[in-house]
């Protein structure tokens, strides 16, 4: 008889060795790879969620500030857009991704071919997106503007049929998107946008998923079936269908109710390094998915900016504080002139003070700020202690970039 190999024991980990390692996948445990740059980052990550609201900056801005420090915003811009190395499409959200992921998205651009317009209808569709062709073949890239108008006249969502076809156009694949311009998108060919060895739709929905899941693997370091799935928006179905082949290894967490996967190349050496000490937007890949962030964080986050004012808890668009590898406070931050204002702000005890005063201090010197201004403070017994710091300026750096040692 054939002896009958036994399974290989599943890897087991604590809640820290999780937590840490979610970290470091994430660009937020250990020196960050500055020589890549936001590139680099982006092709790591896999996608940056883009989003309309901005505070301090946009999310999508705040994302690299969170793991490589003070990047300047305009150098932030030009790496997502200029030289072909990106592209904006649905992934998590409407994200910025690596050009290099333009094939994996195949099995999207086909169901969009399949299910047809959005909530959206055209009354000639195939003259609409002739005319959008030819204007972008004519005149190179162009925004909706430039095209002739986004709208009608009426609410947002009265779009035009110039509007209508090219986000179809984008869609299914004929069009993308190179950059946002004054936040608007700029549309071109995808067959001179998207490099030639890239633009095709050979892969299968399987050879798709296969490797968006390996990759949420290895931008999470350690995730279970619904955090593999949400983190380019796929069905639980298609995870389970490709996971196996995937090459991420089962492990099993601490204190996580459901199975999890972890990237081998995580689980090869311990999850060390310096912390950083940073604001995070609320749509950072970090923490973007809630019920993940109070999984592995203990922290519970919900974005407040859709909420009535009277209704909301931490504030408009509150940002979690990172410090130590734990999120240990919020901030609601706005900006009044050369001064950046904490409207509301929380923090889980004493100790947060100085990593807050950093914090703050630098996004403030990030965005131009000179000034750091805080109305309201919880527990209101520290205000006075933050006050002190805030003052005093930045804490010292043993305090704020601390050494996990595990």
């Amino acid at each position: 008889m054939t002896a009958v190999p036994s399974p290989s024991p599943v890897t087991s980990l604590s809640a820290d060795e999780a937590r840490r390692l979610a970290l470091r996948a994430q660009g937020l445990l250990g020196a960050p790879d500055r020589r890549a740059g936001v590139r680099g980052l982006l092709r790591h990550l896999g996608a940056v969620q883009l989003d309309t609201i901005s505070v301090l900056a946009r999310s999508h801005e705040l994302v690299p500030y969170a793991r490589l420090g003070a990047v300047g915003r305009q150098a932030v811009e030009a790496a997502y857009w200029s030289g072909g190395h990106s592209f904006e499409y649905w992934s998590h959200a409407a994200c910025v991704l690596p050009i290099e992921e333009w094939p994996l998205f195949a099995f999207r651009r086909r169901a969009a071919r399949a299910k047809g317009y959005r909530w959206h209808r055209m009354s000639d569709a195939e003259r609409s997106c002739a005319a959008v062709l030819d204007r972008l073949r004519g005149e190179g890239p162009l925004t909706t503007t430039g095209l002739g108008g986004a709208k009608n006249g009426g609410e947002w969502w009265d779009w035009s049929e110039t509007k209508i076809a090219v986000e179809w156009l984008l869609d299914t694949g004929e069009v993308v998107c190179t950059e946002r311009r004054g936040w608007k998108r700029v549309y071109d060919l995808a067959e001179r946008a998207v490099p030639g060895e890239l633009l095709h739709d050979d892969l299968d929905e399987a050879a798709c998923t296969r490797r968006l899941v390996a990759q949420a693997g290895a931008s999470l370091g350690v995730a279970t079936r619904a955090d593999l799935a949400d983190y380019h928006r796929l069905r639980g179905e298609q995870v389970d269908a490709v996971v196996a082949d995937s090459g991420l290894v089962p492990v099993a967490v601490e204190g996580w109710a459901q199975p999890a996967w972890a990237d081998p190349q995580a689980l090869a050496s311990p999850a060390r390094g310096r912390h950083r000490t940073t604001l995070l937007s609320p749509f950072d890949s970090l923490i973007w998915d809630r019920k993940r962030t109070e999984r592995v964080f203990d922290f519970t986050h919900r974005l407040e900016a859709y909420v009535p004012r009277a209704r909301r808890v931490h504030g408009y668009f509150a940002m979690p504080l990172l410090a130590g590898g734990r999120l240990v406070g919020r901030v609601d931050p706005a900006r009044e002139g050369r001064t950046l204002v904490a409207r509301q702000l929380s923090m889980a005890g004493p100790k947060v003070v100085p990593q807050m005063a950093r914090a703050l201090w630098e996004a403030a010197s990030w965005v131009g700020c000179e000034d750091v201004r805080v109305e309201q403070c919880t527990p209101t017994g520290l205000a006075p202690a933050l006050r002190t710091a805030l003052a005093a300026g930045t804490a010292s750096a043993p305090e704020l970039e601390q050494a996990d040692r595990g």
